[in-house]
């Protein structure tokens, strides 16, 4: 309709921003992949980024994920949202940061610890 606006969602503007220094992501299941190739990309700047996936290895973004190096974490149960259990089996996937890039950034920030 004319005058209508329309606003991105903000899990759409998430693929397009800097992600902090250790991010947790739960992407649509339906089609993690843009989350899956941010999180590679987010990763390879030194950071930390935890996934919550379906348990698909027979996907495209699954061997992404591994050629990435992500340690894979399978969950024994069925995830619920909203009291209602998930139709199939869930996963973490985590790219782990570089400690060196952590320390370097931290001393960059005038901090004196590591997070």
């Amino acid at each position: 309709m004319k005058g209508d606006s329309y606003e991105t969602p903000n899990w759409i503007k998430e693929l397009f921003e800097e992600w902090k220094h250790k991010t947790f992501v739960n992407p649509p299941y339906s089609n993690p992949l843009p989350w899956i190739e941010k999180a590679i990309e987010e990763n390879k700047k030194g950071k930390t980024i935890v996934l919550l996936l379906k348990l698909d290895c027979s996907t495209k973004w699954f061997l992404k994920l591994a050629s990435a190096k992500a340690h894979i974490m399978m969950i024994n149960e069925r995830v619920k949202f909203n009291g209602k259990a998930s139709p199939f089996p869930s996963m973490l996937a985590i790219l782990e940061g570089d400690i060196k890039d952590r320390t370097q950034l931290l001393i960059n920030e005038g901090k004196q610890k590591i997070l």
